[in-house]
């Protein structure tokens, strides 16, 4: 396709979905990416649509859309605000972020699973660039992100800024979007990557998933469809993923629940 930048593919990741955004794949032409929502999510009985390839583009577009008005409307506190979900980073730090990694990725320099070092250099590259130029960077290159994430259904870039919307909305108060297409469409794709090692249910407003092995007594779980986006990107903390509403005991379940995390102390959104 024309536009599309040198040889790089997002990880498949195995279970993990999140923890491994893009790795570089050279010697290649044309340009390959393999997409990040190849395994089908068979077990996840809903009205959201899981045969039609998603839209990707339109819906990172929607989010960052929404995520630079948002954050146009902040003063300079609010900017400053620690963001509870992400503890290291201020809502600046967050927009630094989202602003640098498709910079990195189209012009190759994220080549691995990213780690706390890559990113805390995507936050050091932004400091001192005001928030107007961070804003105005991120939409230069989206446009040939945003084809690139729907072309090879890059779905990690969904979920990232759909994530961190949520973060800055939860950080300032401005809660909002719990009900988007990003959200309906991000939570059916990360609950059909979740793995555990006793049979569950998880039951959302859009259907139901059926995880685990079939020959033992299921425990279900009786959630909301934008609580287990929030659960499964560790914005939840060990005693709140207890709480919910479960049928039996989850401790077995715990520690399998979350993508990140989970967080270390509660969060109330």
């Amino acid at each position: 396709m024309d536009g599309l930048p040198e040889p790089v593919r997002p990880i498949a990741g195995c279970a993990r979905l999140g923890a491994a955004l893009w790795a570089r794949r050279s010697g290649a032409a044309p340009a390959y990416f393999r997409s990040a929502g190849s395994r089908c999510c068979q077990r996840y009985r809903s009205g959201v649509d899981k045969g039609a390839t998603a839209d990707l583009d339109r819906l990172y577009r929607e989010v960052r859309e929404r995520v630079a008005t948002l954050i146009s409307s902040l003063d300079v506190v609010e900017l400053d605000a620690r963001v509870p979900t992400c503890p290291a980073w201020t809502v600046n730090d967050v927009v630094a972020h989202l602003a640098a990694t498709p910079e990195d990725v189209i012009a190759g320099r994220l080549a691995d699973i990213p780690s706390d070092d890559f990113t805390a250099g995507q936050v050091a590259r932004f400091t001192g660039v005001p928030v107007a130029r961070r804003l105005a960077r991120w939409a230069d290159v989206a446009p040939q992100f945003e084809q690139i994430i729907s072309a090879f259904q890059v779905w990690p870039a969904l979920i990232d800024v759909a994530s961190h919307e949520q973060d800055i909305r939860s950080a300032t108060g401005r809660p909002g979007e719990r009900e988007s297409a990003a959200i309906r469409q991000c939570t059916r794709m990360l609950l059909s990557f979740l793995e555990v090692p006793l049979p569950l249910r998880v039951i959302t407003e859009d259907g139901e998933y059926r995880a685990g092995p079939p020959d033992q007594p299921e425990l279900v779980l009786t959630t909301t469809r934008f609580e287990a986006f929030r659960w499964r990107m560790g914005r939840r903390s060990r005693a709140q993923l207890a709480a919910m509403a479960w049928t039996g005991d989850p401790a077995p379940l715990l520690d399998y629940l979350a993508v990140f995390g989970p967080a270390t102390s509660d969060i109330i959104e």
